[in-house]
């Protein structure tokens, strides 16, 4: 089976370039838009996607399948409950204009799979993109907003990812305000899930025309691109909340040679970030690790926690180590000790970095699922090689609701030296978003690792040839400083 990202790419845009952050997250320091009041999405969306395992190999058995496991497993029981059709359903459109799915894969169209998904207590998510074209050369809605948004009310869809191919050019708040208004006039709730990579700071405008936007291009099944994407994402935490979530892109746990401790990380830094949590695996064939891993009810509960407040990172040793934290709705923190490093390494973190109202507080680890006791002032553990230890921590002594307020996250490290991986593709000095690199497109995973700095800025990745028996070339990325 191909893993088609790079042909998802260079279909629409080549190799996009975008921002170049730090992995100790800034605050952002413009105000977000107020959120969409439609009642929709109040805790970051979870369910699963198409794209990540499958690409264009889809059809309407493959949906049946999915949802059916979805429910069997205990999928849904946990939180989970959209079942999205991403890129190549459609085919064309008839003489009327009307949008229609490929005929061979999916008989029927798509109303009869958002029956069935419904039947089940599910909800259908479909994709469409703002431009002409979507992604991989499908039909895309430019021009055609309010006749397919209407479509997919009529077929019971649920949920919408807008792709940003084909529209390059075009002022995105313009184009995703057109799909909030042609959703809005089918009068049928469906979460607006904005997907134009973070090119234009959807962070700053998002809430008010979808429930959930990308800060980061596509994530790949390795530990370079994951870590990328949570220090994407970790800039922006002052943009979410309830029915306004940043997005660090679908999770890939159960794809490629993701070792379990980085599968562990990428879980718990999507909930600790209330990333929306859409699982892109085969759930027909998924084993016990991988259910474990994104059914854990602590660590869900995290990631839906009511307060919705985006952790951030409140210490950072600047080689490798760091803290996050998240107040929770009942006054206690959910903590990730996170370790970037290639070897294990104790990470301590002072209730003083958590705000906590008391020297005392009991601690639960969250994947163990225990108690671990009572400690004052702080708490220590080893952590392992690109893994993370999650806990509770909770106040001892006072109420928990005394203090909600999260610390504020931790100074960036001045940054440090560019840097520029020998051999990958580089933008000139000064060239806009959306400007393609020139220069060699592949480039083992591991060689770029190893040229890499953990602070390195800016820093241009190359490819990622080996993700576990999927061929997925990665796209060229760069990455801004805002």
């Amino acid at each position: 089976m191909s893993y088609p990202h790079l042909t998802r790419w260079l279909a629409s845009i080549g190799a996009l370039a975008l921002a170049l952050l730090l992995y100790a997250p800034t605050p952002q320091t413009t105000t977000p838009a107020a959120a969409l009041d439609d009642g929709l999405a109040r805790t970051p969306p979870m369910g699963w996607n198409t794209w990540n395992r499958f690409g264009c190999d889809i059809d309407s058995q493959l949906i049946r399948k999915t949802a059916d496991a979805m429910v069997a497993s205990g999928m849904q029981a946990v939180g989970y409950q959209y079942v999205v059709i991403d890129d190549c359903w459609q085919t064309g459109r008839d003489a009327n204009g009307n949008l229609f799915a490929d005929p061979v894969r999916f008989p029927g169209g798509i109303a009869p799979l958002a029956d069935y998904v419904h039947q089940r207590g599910l909800k259908l998510g479909l994709y469409t993109s703002a431009g002409a074209i979507t992604c991989m050369g499908r039909p895309g809605s430019l021009g055609h907003e309010v006749q397919d948004m209407a479509a997919f009310a009529a077929w019971g869809v649920d949920f919408v990812k807008i792709d940003w191919c084909g529209a390059e050019n075009q002022d995105a708040r313009q184009r995703y305000a057109i799909f909030r208004d042609a959703i809005a006039q089918t009068s049928r709730p469906m979460v607006i899930s904005i997907c134009e990579w973070g090119a234009a700071n959807p962070w700053e405008w998002g809430a008010d025309r979808g429930h959930m936007w990308r800060t980061t291009g596509d994530i790949f099944p390795t530990w370079r691109s994951i870590v990328d994407n949570i220090d994407a994402n970790g800039r922006y935490n002052a943009a979410a909340g309830a029915g306004r979530w940043n997005d660090p892109d679908m999770l890939q746990i159960g794809n490629g040679r993701l070792t379990l401790d980085e599968q562990k990380t990428h879980m718990s830094m999507w909930a600790l970030m209330a990333a929306p949590l859409i699982a892109g695996n085969d759930l027909r064939t998924m084993d016990a690790t991988i259910h474990a891993l994104l059914t854990n009810p602590e660590v869900i509960a995290v990631d839906q926690d009511s307060l919705g407040v985006q952790g951030v990172s409140v210490w950072d040793s600047y080689d490798g180590l760091q803290v996050w934290s998240r107040p929770l709705a009942d006054g206690s923190r959910a903590v990730v000790l996170f370790n970037r490093r290639t070897v294990a390494a104790p990470i301590t973190v002072a209730w003083s970095m958590l705000g906590l109202p008391s020297d005392s507080a009991a601690v639960r680890d969250l994947w163990a699922r225990g108690d671990l006791g009572t400690f004052a002032g702080s708490f220590s553990a080893p952590v392992p090689a690109h893994g993370v230890i999650m806990l509770r921590v909770a106040p001892v002594g006072t109420q928990h609701a005394a203090s909600a307020t999260p610390p504020p996250p931790v100074a960036p490290a001045p940054p440090p030296t560019a840097h520029v991986v020998p051999g990958a593709p580089q933008l000139a000095a000064g060239a806009p978003r959306g400007s393609t690199p020139t220069g060699p497109l592949r480039r083992s995973h591991a060689a770029a690792d190893a040229d890499l700095t953990e602070r390195a800025a800016p820093v241009m990745i190359g490819s990622v040839p080996d993700c576990g028996g999927v061929s997925c070339s990665i796209f060229v990325q760069r990455r801004w400083r805002n």
